[in-house]
């Protein structure tokens, strides 16, 4: 038999549906918004190549290793589109039907979202993709395929909509920031003199993936990370953990990310082993007074924009507003160091976006001062908020600011 014979598309239904992160209410309602907005826009065919649409709208996580993914949403099915490579597995843990495509042909895979279309007599005139994460060679391979159809972008529409968490969102979210603190305890009771960097984020990796586990003993174990950083690799706030060793009267940052089911959950804060200087203790507190502004000011009925601009004078006013080093806070739900954003809902100055009940939003201000200055280093705290009809409900616990997190005293 010679490969030109081999199936081009494959059914493997191995095994039995797995349980999901959400029940199948939760998800039922998440493609009824979505179809309401497929409506609205005119749209037949939702073809979502993202890791993060794909994820929430079916709540199946792809790992590409070069091949491309997709869901297609139609008016009534969702179905995957997955790689042979990875078998029965994308059926079991995916809201709804799923399809795979072989490497026995070229563009095997726009083959397999034709066939399924077609299988189901759906011929689209327009369809929505997402302009902010489609390669343009593989839109071009789209717009051949279905060269009747017009493309419109469906992107921003699906950020909306996810940046309003449900009840369920939030609960696992929650979870996530328990967890969270969890990694951070492990990391500062790692954390000594002469220990590497990535020992201490080993410890906390161990712990958090360990009680995910227990948690929830249904879901993948996957992704979890943390990021521990010492001296000036506490300048940048996405510094991986080196090989460098904790040395007395270092500045230090604690980054723990617990990754429930693609969710994204992360813990930071400010640490120093030993003393702190005087000038090191003094932007310490600095940039704890904005984070404790922040979390006054995180509320329904306020701009992000204007949670910016506020915190800002308080930088200014201290000659540091040029060592902010990004915006404010951001977004949660399904999103990682490598995938997913929710750009619409960051607390900068350009995003008018207006907080409201069901978003979560962390507060997180950030100073960097350089090597070879008074109190070099990066200086960082970030806590995680519901935003609720009338306020917003902190659910990190872990304490910050130099009355806790001075060790080796």
């Amino acid at each position: 038999m010679s490969t030109t014979d081999l199936e081009r598309l494959k059914l493997i239904r191995n095994g039995e549906k797995e349980q999901l992160t959400f029940s199948d209410a939760e998800m039922e309602r998440r493609l009824t918004l979505l179809r309401k907005a497929m409506t609205e826009a005119g749209v037949e065919v939702a073809l979502f190549t993202s890791y993060h649409n794909i994820k929430y709208y079916s709540d199946f996580l792809y790992t590409a290793f070069g091949r491309p993914y997709a869901l297609i949403v139609t008016e009534s099915e969702q179905i995957s589109v997955s790689a042979n490579i990875d078998a029965g597995m994308p059926w079991r843990r995916s809201f709804g039907d799923n399809v795979v495509y072989t490497d026995w042909h070229r563009d095997n895979y726009v083959h397999a979202i034709r066939e399924a279309l077609k299988q189901r007599a759906v011929s689209p005139r327009r369809i929505g993709v997402e302009h902010d994460s489609l390669p343009l060679d593989l839109l071009r391979k789209f717009e051949s395929a279905f060269s009747d159809a017009e493309f419109t972008d469906i992107a921003q529409a699906t950020m909306r909509q996810r940046m309003v968490k449900s009840d369920e969102e939030i609960a696992l979210i929650r979870e996530g920031a328990r967890i969270g603190d969890i990694g951070g305890e492990a990391v500062r009771a790692a954390v000594t003199e002469g220990v590497a960097e990535y020992e201490v984020a080993l410890a906390g990796t161990q712990a958090m993936v360990r009680e995910i586990a227990r948690a929830y003993p249904h879901t993948e174990i996957r992704d979890t990370w943390v990021w521990f950083q010492s001296g000036i690799n506490t300048d940048g706030a996405h510094n991986w953990p080196t090989t460098r060793t904790v040395q007395r009267g270092d500045i230090l940052s604690l980054n723990c990310f617990p990754m429930i089911s693609g969710y994204y959950t992360a813990l930071e804060r400010t640490l120093f082993y030993g003393e702190p200087d005087a000038r090191s203790l003094q932007l310490w507190e600095i940039n704890v007074e904005v984070h404790r502004r922040g979390l006054e000011l995180i509320k329904p009925g306020i701009s992000c924009a204007e949670i910016a601009h506020s915190l800002n004078e308080i930088y200014v006013g201290h000659g540091l507003l040029p060592n902010r080093t990004f915006g404010y806070g951001h977004s949660f739900g399904v999103l990682s160091h490598y995938y997913g954003r929710e750009a619409g809902l960051e607390l900068r100055e350009d995003i008018d976006t207006v907080l409201e009940p069901g978003m979560v939003v962390s507060m997180e201000p950030m100073l960097m001062v350089p090597e070879g200055e008074p109190g070099a280093g990066g200086y960082r705290e970030h806590d995680i908020l519901v935003v609720t009809e009338g306020g917003a409900e902190n659910i990190t616990k872990f304490p910050f600011g130099p009355e806790h997190n001075i060790l080796g005293r």
